[in-house]
């Protein structure tokens, strides 16, 4: 029951439509055709003044209307729109549609380009990118942002975060995340700020898939870690930010793992554990190595009868063999010039 009230209360969201436009370069001549003939109006108005007060007074407030009202509206509404970039309007507190085609177009004056995100940095959802600047004579302007929203494929890597794996362990861990928006009307309207919101559930999404595996796993235990299973985890991560994302009107591309590692204050220990059991395998596989020599030494002996040992002999030709083989350094030779026995 509460989910179906939670769904019933939730605001609805505009769907992604063209808002009504022309052709700006039509709209951009004839404007300035009209203009040149309100200032011909307004000479011809002027040279009327002695003559014919109706005609000076009713021809000067038309032509100043249009040259300082009209006119200028009639620029406000032309708009340059280049490839991959869109621009979301609002007329009076509603959505009036999305531009996505590269052009020159007429809109509605009166129809304001929306973009939360402008003045943000695409890469970092966290820190916030300059408006642009410009300097005349040591005094620096700053230029409004950018209100197009961008439809290109775009990287977000934000700072590397501390987690606990599924051990316990702290670990250092950073993505890369490759989105795009493709859903202009729900990326400004759903949320506050798609940029942020994408940011943030990028770093919840890291913090719950890297609970679930350790960090690392020996050959025995054939289990998935972080540093064995890359791939499986980047799917995981993958649709565990889509789905986040999603409402927001974001496609998320691909995500991959920049940076993994051990926390400062544990990473000594861990490395000398890992050199530990590096050591122990290559022993393993020494000795493994070492004892099927061994076993084949005394075969090709007994076969070929090049000399019969007794059971002492064995155990003391098995025990130097062993230790020329598993030894750190290089045996040093002992030549006996006596008898065996």
């Amino acid at each position: 029951m509460k989910t179906e009230l939670n769904a019933v209360n939730a605001p609805r969201l505009p769907e992604e439509c063209n808002p009504r436009h022309g052709n700006g370069m039509v709209v951009l001549f004839l404007n300035i055709i009209l203009m040149l003939g309100a200032i011909g109006l307004m000479i011809w108005s002027i040279l009327q003044e002695g003559r014919s007060p109706l005609y000076f007074g009713l021809g000067l407030a038309v032509s100043g209307l249009y040259l300082c009202f009209f006119g200028p509206l009639l620029f406000v509404g032309l708009k340059v729109l280049n490839p991959n970039e869109a621009l979301v309007f609002t007329l009076f507190g509603k959505y009036h549609g999305t531009l996505k085609t590269a052009g020159f177009y007429f809109v509605n004056p009166f129809a304001a380009a929306v973009n939360p995100a402008a003045g943000k940095d695409l890469t970092s959802g966290k820190t916030d990118k300059p408006a642009a600047a410009a300097t005349i004579n040591n005094i620096t302007f700053n230029l409004p942002a950018k209100k197009t929203v961008s439809l290109k494929a775009m990287t977000l890597n934000n700072d590397k975060q501390k987690v606990n794996d599924a051990l316990g362990n702290p670990i250092v861990i950073g993505i890369v995340v490759i989105w795009k928006v493709v859903d202009t009307a729900k990326a400004v309207f759903a949320v506050d700020n798609y940029v942020e919101y994408l940011s943030i559930q990028c770093d919840a999404a890291l913090r719950n898939i890297v609970r679930l595996y350790p960090y690392d796993s020996s050959d025995e235990e054939q289990e998935k870690s972080l540093r064995g299973s890359s791939q499986e985890l980047a799917v995981r991560l993958q649709e565990e930010i889509q789905q986040k994302v999603t409402m927001a009107g974001i496609q998320i591309m691909e995500a991959r793992i920049t940076h993994l590692s051990y926390a400062p204050e544990i990473a000594h220990s861990m490395l000398q554990r890992q050199q530990a059991s590096a050591i122990v395998a290559a022993r393993q596989l020494i000795v493994e190595g070492a004892v099927g020599m061994v076993e084949m030494a005394l075969t090709k002996l007994s076969e070929k009868h090049i000399v019969d040992l007794d059971e002492e002999r064995k155990a003391a030709m098995v025990s130097n063999l062993l230790v020329v083989l598993c030894g750190n350094k290089d045996a040093q030779p002992v030549v006996n010039s006596g008898s065996i026995y």
